[in-house]
């Protein structure tokens, strides 16, 4: 090999040490996302969350916000709750699954990774309201994350931001394909309807109710379809809206 010949060799090794330097400068500035090309998972921790409109027993409130890495969820016998739910009716919980590519995120899966196997980490409300407001649509995992994070913003802002949480239940129902996705379905629409009720858009609550009985006929019964309960919540909620029509044509 000629001088001239090692002279390009050395600063092309030279030019992507500089590329690298600079990569991890821009990663440890938080204005890219770094990758790990051997992470193949799509789901790296859980969030547990509980809607606060609703009755909920002393064990569910006190799940509310518990964190998980995905490999605690898969043990045998696992539960986000430290004891059995003692509602009359199972109180309703949502164990969302996120990649977590963004700032925010990753601080949560590092806090995770660095906790003993006994010990959960739990977010106040005001903390989970922060993730999710991070800039996780600019990330790697933005794609991966998009159904789930827009189903943990509704329930963060079902009642400081009505908007934002009827955006997120909507865009759940519009957008859930994935078979990881399927189970919220039910009670995204279920959530979508009473946030469109207690904001007085009768007449989008009553075009989702007619979505959903045409989604899910009273026929279905897959793995995924409303259970008793379920339907039986949307019963109370046509009531309701019966209701309001009624007071109105006799006002």
């Amino acid at each position: 090999m000629s001088y001239s010949e090692g002279t390009i060799y050395l600063a092309a090794i030279l030019g992507l040490l500089g590329l690298w330097l600079f990569h991890q400068m821009q990663v440890r500035a938080g204005r890219i996302q770094a990758v790990d090309l051997f992470d193949r998972s799509l789901v790296r921790m859980y969030v547990y969350m509980v809607p606060d409109d609703s009755p909920i027993c002393e064990v569910c409130a006190k799940a509310h916000g518990r964190m998980f890495l995905s490999s605690w969820t898969h043990r045998k016998g696992f539960s986000p709750l430290e004891g059995k739910c003692r509602g009359t009716v199972p109180c309703p919980g949502f164990l969302i699954g996120l990649y977590g590519g963004w700032l925010e995120a990753r601080d949560i899966v590092a806090q995770l990774q660095q906790r003993s196997k006994k010990a959960a980490l739990q977010l106040p409300h005001d903390e989970l309201c922060k993730l999710v407001k991070g800039q996780w649509k600019r990330s790697v995992s933005a794609d991966t994350d998009r159904v789930n994070v827009h189903l943990l913003e509704a329930l963060c802002f079902e009642k400081s931001d009505r908007d934002t949480a009827i955006v997120g239940y909507r865009f759940v129902v519009d957008h859930a394909k994935e078979e990881r996705h399927l189970p919220f379905i039910v009670p995204a629409y279920l959530r979508w309807i009473a946030t469109l009720l207690r904001k007085g858009c009768d007449e989008e609550a009553s075009r989702a109710i007619e979505q959903f009985d045409h989604r899910f006929p009273a026929s279905q019964h897959d793995a995924f379809a409303p259970s008793a309960s379920q339907r039986r919540v949307l019963e109370e909620q046509k009531c309701l809206l019966w209701e309001r029509r009624s007071l109105k044509v006799s006002a």
